[in-house]
């Protein structure tokens, strides 16, 4: 039989098998060169296999040349580390392998947005099942998990890859982009970010420090008026909101610091 022109053609299984299992046969009788000219066509004959296991992980973010590429690899390993006195079928040792080393892979190499290890390999399965239903509950029974956790993973395929910002929501030419929908920066909220950051700070002026930044920056008296309120120069009052805002400005430094 000529096994050279099977890398990109798929052999009937039986066929397969018995072709195989013939040329492991007569490898581990052999050694040298020819040993390793048999094993070269051991993973000839089995291409076929490794490709179907990259395949079910194809179109999810990483080129389908690259899972194959680990496939095979994997398929090489798999043929030179088998022995026939543990395993009677080449497959029972080889596809295991082969999966393994690409779910490795792709665990590694094609998440955008990095969930848990539990709930990746639950999508795995998820995915892997999505031909034959898409329920929640039935896919959960299947699997033997929470039905909340199905519905986890299957809510996962945009950490693949995430959509551009500039991906169009809808198929018209003038349709906005998602970075259009995004909601602009909220003045209300930075005024919260801000209070949030100089409220600790405050609370260690004095009394007569915190009427100072009252007056100055919520009041928006002039300093010569300050000065008439508290009875100081306008001078005075100068003084005083530069050691108020040297103060405020160390109390914030080491709050910054202290969350670094």
């Amino acid at each position: 039989m000529n096994t050279n022109a099977t890398l990109h053609q798929d052999l009937p299984r039986e066929t397969r098998r018995r072709e195989t299992t013939r040329l492991l046969t007569e490898a581990a009788a052999a050694d040298g060169a020819e040993r390793a000219r048999l094993l070269d066509e051991v993973i000839l004959v089995n291409t076929s296999v490794a490709r179907a296991i990259a395949s079910r992980y194809a179109n999810r973010g990483i080129p389908i040349e690259d899972l194959e590429q680990v496939a095979y690899l994997a398929l090489v390993r798999a043929a030179h580390k088998f022995d026939g006195r543990l395993a009677e079928d080449f497959l029972v040792y080889a596809v295991p392998t082969i999966r393994g080393e690409v779910k490795r892979y792709f665990r590694d190499h094609g998440w955008t947005v990095r969930p848990p290890r539990r709930v990746q390999e639950l999508q795995a399965d998820v995915m892997r099942l999505s031909d034959q239903t898409t329920d929640a509950s039935e896919l959960a029974e299947t699997l033997g998990v929470a039905e909340s956790d199905v519905q986890e993973a299957q809510q996962l395929k945009g950490c693949f890859s995430p959509l551009s910002l500039d991906a169009p929501v809808a198929t018209d030419s003038d349709a906005a982009s998602l970075g259009d929908l995004l909601p602009a920066r909220d003045a209300d909220l930075q005024a919260s970010e801000a209070r949030l950051l100089l409220a600790p700070a405050l609370r260690t002026l004095t009394e007569r420090e915190r009427l100072i930044i009252r007056l100055r920056y919520v009041e928006d008296l002039t300093q010569e008026e300050i000065g008439a309120r508290i009875g100081v120069t306008q001078m005075q009052v100068s003084r005083l909101l530069k050691k108020v805002m040297v103060k405020l400005r160390s109390e914030l430094a080491g709050a910054a610091s202290a969350v670094a």
